[in-house]
């Protein structure tokens, strides 16, 4: 797995433990409004599995915060991050375009959201092709 990936996976888990003690919720009940079981989120908030966008979802609203409140910080983390090798690496998430790209996103609608996605997957496919 990619550091940066896992890095992003312990930071949202970090902030969702936040959160859900600020609110005074257990992890069963937390579990109990996004129906899923409370061992999935102990692995949601150590890192060790990748919540969803739609989980993420779900869970900003049973906790009350908008889906970026997730993402809050997360610059700073890249930029602590050594250069990693591949495409632009961990210096990807410390640029502030790209955690604009990532708050708007995550503000469209779910249609809109994957209308988005698709359309940068197919320009990327042109750009390719060029």
């Amino acid at each position: 797995m990619h550091p940066m990936g896992n890095d992003i996976d312990v930071h949202l888990g970090k902030r969702l433990r936040r959160r859900r003690r600020l609110l005074g919720l257990t992890q069963q009940q937390l579990a109990g409004a996004c129906g899923v079981r409370f061992q999935q989120i102990q692995k949601y908030e150590c890192g060790a599995n990748r919540i969803s966008a739609a989980r993420l979802w779900q869970l900003s609203e049973a906790l009350e915060v908008p889906v970026g409140y997730f993402y809050d910080g997360l610059s700073e983390l890249a930029q602590r991050e050594p250069a990693s090798e591949g495409e632009g690496g961990g210096e990807m998430f410390a640029r502030k375009e790209t955690l604009d790209l990532i708050r708007a996103y995550y503000q469209l609608g779910e249609r809109p959201r994957r209308r988005l996605l698709d359309l940068a997957k197919s320009l990327n496919g042109e750009h390719e092709a060029v």
